[in-house]
């Protein structure tokens, strides 16, 4: 019999039968508005046949979610109740929920192990739709390199063509995809995402021919354009190993090929990092034989933090096209505060609406009196 999750400590973490064939961990970033969420359902419902996606939801904040999660942070931590109790605006309480999740990466780990033994080929991670919370917080690097030294991991960031149509704006994706794919050492794939708007082959011409990106800067007149030139030439060596695909997370297209180039990002993994991942984790052992063993009872050594429901093994999903809303959000007739706050909103919205449209009508009715003075002078 396995032993259940709250009997698992933090020692879990010191990976002692080394990294394991599967699950498959897919951790999806992009910009807010590049389209993660639409991307990871589409994702799920392309993957699904073959590879059986385990789902993991790490974005507090969402209200809904366009398929149905395995695992979701907000049936751990209540967003809302960390903003309200810790004072903090919405990114801080995102990094907050981030931080509280991550003391359960233990049992966090053990449910995707779990699930890879069910036959679940890959997880599919899906995070905060503002990407630096997640990429530059200790939470986030904590997460990623705890799956990258259990699992086979990679990265896909997901990139709004549309919006990158604009030289200096694709440059600033690319610095920040550069930036990730060097901190997180990891397998890297760029999805272009939105191709049903626009089609991406100029981007493949961007990143391929240093003349054709210089030819379509001359036509922005800004003080970026100089720094953008020069960050050109210094990118030239990220685009020689960089993987990407066309995508359109609403139509489906281009997903076969992405399948492809997200196994082609596996052999990459256990080629090249999976070495790299082994020598962490042999040194993370070493250390903990060395050191003192971390304390069994968390409230001895600090201040217990509540944090709401127990990660634990969901039912099994009936479809990947459900909309979910957690627990914690779900309207409650005894003591519901956002849904007085939507009220009461909704009804200042409607009297500043009336006020206006009394304004406005008041306007036209003395412009109206005007003009009939003005004809009754005439006769």
């Amino acid at each position: 019999m396995s032993a259940g999750l709250e009997d698992i400590k933090l020692e879990a973490l010191s990976l002692s039968e080394g990294i394991r064939d599967s699950p498959v961990c897919i951790i999806v970033l992009g910009m807010a508005g590049s389209g993660k969420t639409t991307f990871t359902r589409s994702l799920i419902q392309h993957a699904q046949q073959e590879f059986n996606p385990y789902v993991v939801n790490l974005d507090p904040a969402c209200r809904e979610v366009p398929y149905a999660a395995h695992v979701d942070i907000r049936d751990t931590v209540n967003y809302r109740e960390v903003m309200k109790q810790y004072q903090l605006g919405p990114n801080g309480g995102i990094v907050t929920a981030l931080n509280m999740f991550t003391t359960k990466m233990a049992q966090f780990a053990e449910l995707v192990r779990r699930a890879g033994e069910r036959g679940h080929k890959w997880c599919i991670i899906d995070t905060p739709g503002q990407i630096e919370v997640f990429t530059w917080s200790a939470s986030g690097n904590i997460i990623t390199e705890g799956l990258a030294t259990m699992f086979p991991t990679i990265v896909v960031y997901v990139m709004d063509v549309v919006r990158s149509a604009c030289p200096t704006t694709f440059m600033s994706n690319m610095l920040y995809a550069c930036s990730i794919l060097y901190k997180t050492r990891l397998p890297f794939l760029v999805a272009l995402n939105k191709i049903d708007l626009q089609d991406c082959s100029f981007v493949l011409d961007w990143m391929t021919d240093f003349e054709i990106f210089q030819e379509a800067l001359e036509q922005e007149q800004n003080f970026v354009s100089n720094l953008t030139r020069s960050m050109s030439l210094t990118l030239d060596t990220f685009y020689e190993n960089l993987s990407t695909c066309g995508v359109s997370a609403k139509t489906g297209v281009g997903f076969a090929q992405l399948l492809k180039k997200i196994l082609e990002c596996v052999t990459q993994y256990e080629q090249d990092y999976k070495p790299v991942y082994e020598k962490m984790r042999k040194e993370r052992l070493a250390e903990q034989a060395a050191g003192p063993r971390p304390a069994d009872n968390v409230e001895e050594a600090g201040v217990a933090v509540p944090l709401g429901l127990t990660l634990q093994d969901p039912p099994a999903n009936s479809g990947n096209s459900v909309f979910l809303m957690a627990p914690g959000l779900v309207p409650q007739s005894a003591d519901d505060d956002d849904e007085r706050e939507d009220m009461e909103e909704d009804a200042k919205g409607t009297a500043e609406d009336q006020n206006f449209h009394s304004f406005v009508q008041n306007h036209l009715n003395v412009q109206q009196n005007k003009r009939d003075k003005q004809q009754l002078n005439l006769k």
